[in-house]
């Protein structure tokens, strides 16, 4: 159990920040640091916790980082520039939020003396565009240079190698977290899931882009902060990279509409988009390595947790299910 650590979170005003908030803030202290570019804190419940700090800052701010990060235990680096329309609309950006952020938090990490943990968030994205029960041995190999999308996996992978340089040539306690494709109560930003359950929720219509045959394995945001808190806890997860995902909850973006129609009781219709981009057609996580050195294991299906989602999304939007 973690108690009696003071944690600071960079993007912990969005929806993992947030997640994790709630479960470490009853036993620690919490600083979640943001530009609130991406708000779920406002609909959490958690800016009036009195163990929770809110400090409003951009990690390519290193001088208001690591002022804030002072007396810190234990570090988890969120922040980053995600989601495909976004990194496309915004590459540059992209690369200076997601590289020389990363950067200025681990030389910020690195002036606190008593450091236990630094968990740095990186993506399944590197492994391209076809991952099939990946290992975390697996080469990281996103796609060919002017094709924007890749501009996010290239820059969280530069991120990477940061945080392990600094385990190796310092003996920073790092860890790095690939999450597979997480999803749930709270969720802002760009994701099939909110995306399909919002519009069912309103009657509209699902929009899929492309032909939907598109392949991911869906990781409820619960498991996901089991990950993350086993990587903060357990010594063995020092110097490590691990995979957190559910292998079980694998679907294409064409089924899991119809699973939110179904299961919401929408009247909504599949419509088909451009895809527009590259995309990933396969995505699946191998976690024998999280399994063996954390104890970790996925427990939310994806139909209990589809579930979830669409009524936390319901009572949000002011709809009965009969609506």
């Amino acid at each position: 159990m973690i108690e009696g650590q003071q944690i600071f979170l960079t993007g912990g005003a969005g929806f993992l920040g947030t997640a994790l908030a709630r479960r470490l803030a009853g036993r620690n202290r919490l600083f979640l640091y943001d530009n609130l570019y991406r708000d779920a804190l406002t609909a959490s419940g958690l800016r009036d916790h009195p163990h929770v700090t809110f400090c409003q800052g951009d990690v390519l701010d290193r001088e208001r980082l690591q002022e804030a990060m002072r007396g810190s235990t234990m570090v988890i680096h969120l922040a980053a520039i995600a989601g495909v329309d976004e990194v496309r609309k915004s590459s540059i950006r992209t690369l200076n939020v997601n590289t020389l952020g990363t950067y200025n938090v681990l030389e910020a990490a690195r002036t606190l003396p008593n450091l236990v943990r630094l968990v740095n968030f990186s993506t399944s994205e590197v492994y391209g565009t076809m991952a099939y029960k990946v290992d975390e041995l697996h080469d990281a190999m996103p796609g060919s240079v002017g094709e924007l999308r890749w501009t996010y996996a290239v820059s969280k992978l530069v991120g990477e190698h940061f945080t392990h340089a600094y385990a190796d040539e310092l003996g920073m306690p790092t860890v790095t977290i690939r999450p597979f494709n997480v999803y749930g109560p709270g969720q802002v930003g760009g994701s099939a899931v909110r995306a399909f359950v919002l519009r069912a929720v309103r009657n509209q219509n699902l929009i899929v882009r492309g032909d939907g045959s598109q392949i991911r394995a869906w990781c409820y945001v619960d498991d996901l902060v089991e990950g993350v808190l086993l990587a903060l806890e357990r010594p063995e997860a020092v110097g490590q990279t691990f995979n957190i995902g559910n292998p079980r909850s694998t679907i294409t973006i064409y089924n899991l509409a119809r699973e939110v129609i179904r299961l919401s009781g929408a009247t909504s219709q599949i419509e088909f988009a451009p895809l527009g981009y590259v995309d990933i057609d396969l995505r699946i996580p191998n976690i024998d390595k999280a399994r063996t050195l954390l104890g970790y294991e996925p427990r939310v299906e994806l139909e209990e947790g589809l579930q979830r989602t669409i009524a936390w999304f319901r009572e949000r939007e002011g709809l009965s299910s009969s609506d």
